[in-house]
């Protein structure tokens, strides 16, 4: 996969920009917008399984919580770094505004490969990044979740980790747990489940056929695998699909549900019976209708968005297109669909689990995955109608969705008396 680009936080401050030149934007939102309210940079010491001390570098950033408390994963990945971290909180802060939750941006990230680390070793670590890092998270405070590398496993230490150092149980400081521990029914999907609900409205919205729609997914992680389960469900045809490890391809269409089955036992995607191999740059150029980025971060770039033959490119990952690819693909007649908008499922059903775990009450699947079709479709069609209703003529949907954001967040900041008017 493409190699990440420094800058990620100044590109997200360039997309606010650009919507910005779309509205009357009080100048003092976009100041309060510009920098992150907080963030920590913390070492961590582990006593590794050979009895050396290894020293991991871990981050937290909180951007903005002029909504309500801060929101957003932890991933542990051998390139998190901090100006990485500060992206993915602001983009956080734009998409529970976006979709109308009570929350703001924030993120985390530790610097390790995870795969070199022991079940020991990576529980001694997840333990101290809390540690770390508990004088600034809460139920009240700061919502942590999973993201890349992190699973319902490392929130279980998590929680109790925070519990040993509070003294009292408090489930509702992080979401995506095991459902033992007040984990949501439906969490696992959601973000995959959010996607085919964007694109099912989209589809509506700009007539386009999804009977035998050709997609390619790149990553098939949760929201991939998940994504590719629903979208099959309505008809469409998966039919290229490519992991870190590699890809395949079937014109006539792959069932993600036995392919899933066969990444479990192998460890990839790749070698899928009745497929050819496919590379992940060789999916993000092949001809289909809809293309899936659902991986990781700067995957379209200037270099290749000339090569992109989809008619529509689906934002599941975060920021996987640069502004420069961006413009190349509207130029193009690429119809893309955001990312602040494509896969806030997952954060959609991180707030049910918070809400849950603050009224001690669960839900079923089937009311979980209700409720979140209420807040994707109605989400969509809010962006929807600030794209085609703008006083400027349409403007492309990203540019809509931080109109939308951003609306929401001056207002929330006049309401509390964050800016003079």
């Amino acid at each position: 996969m493409t190699a990440k680009s420094n800058g990620h936080y100044e590109v997200v401050a360039e997309l606010v920009e650009a919507a910005a030149s779309y509205m009357d934007l009080d100048p003092q939102v976009r100041t309060l917008l510009k920098e992150p309210i907080r963030t920590l940079t913390v070492s961590i010491p582990v006593k590794m399984d050979n009895g050396r001390v290894r020293v991991f570098q871990g981050f937290r950033c909180q951007h903005n919580d002029v909504l309500g408390p801060f929101k957003g994963g932890i991933r542990f990945h051998p390139e998190a770094d901090e100006d990485e971290v500060k992206a993915l909180a602001a983009l956080m802060t734009y998409k529970c505004a976006v979709v109308g939750l009570p929350y703001g941006g924030a993120k985390g990230g530790v610097l390790c490969d995870p795969s070199k680390l022991s079940k020991g070793e990576l529980e001694r670590l997840s333990r101290g990044f809390i540690r770390a890092i508990a004088g600034i998270i809460g139920p009240d405070k700061d919502i942590p979740a999973p993201d890349i590398n992190t699973n319902a496993q490392l929130m279980g230490w998590f929680v109790d980790e925070f519990a040993k150092i509070k003294g009292a149980y408090q489930p509702g400081v992080f979401t995506g747990k095991p459902l033992i521990l007040g984990g949501s029914q439906g969490r696992i999907e959601a973000t995959g489940h959010g996607v085919m609900l964007v694109i099912r409205e989209a589809a509506k919205a700009f007539n386009f056929p999804l009977k035998n729609a050709r997609i390619a997914i790149q990553g098939f992680g949760n929201v991939g695998n998940y994504a590719a389960k629903y979208l099959h469900d309505i008809g469409c045809r998966i039919v290229a699909v490519v992991d870190v490890f590699g890809g395949v391809q079937n014109p006539n269409g792959i069932d993600p549900y036995t392919l899933k089955e066969y990444e479990q036992a192998n460890g990839s995607v790749k070698g899928f019976p009745g497929t050819k191999p496919i590379s992940s740059d060789e999916l993000l150029a092949m001809e289909c209708d809809i293309l899936i980025p659902a991986a990781l971060g700067n995957q379209l770039t200037k270099e290749n968005a000339a090569d992109v033959r989809s008619k529509w490119v689906v934002e599941a990952a975060n920021g996987p297109t640069t502004p420069e690819a961006d413009k190349i693909l509207q130029d193009n007649g690429v119809l893309v669909i955001p990312d602040i908008l494509t896969n806030a499922g997952g954060v959609s059903a991180s707030y049910f689990e918070w809400v849950q775990n603050n009224y001690s009450y669960y839900w079923s699947k089937t009311e979980v995955l209700e409720r979140l079709e209420k807040i994707m479709v109605d989400a969509f069609k809010v962006v929807y109608e600030a794209s085609q209703n703008h006083a400027s003529g349409a403007i492309p949907l990203r540019v809509a969705a931080y109109v939308v954001a951003l609306q929401r967040l001056a207002a929330a900041m006049e309401a509390r008396g964050w800016v003079l008017v």
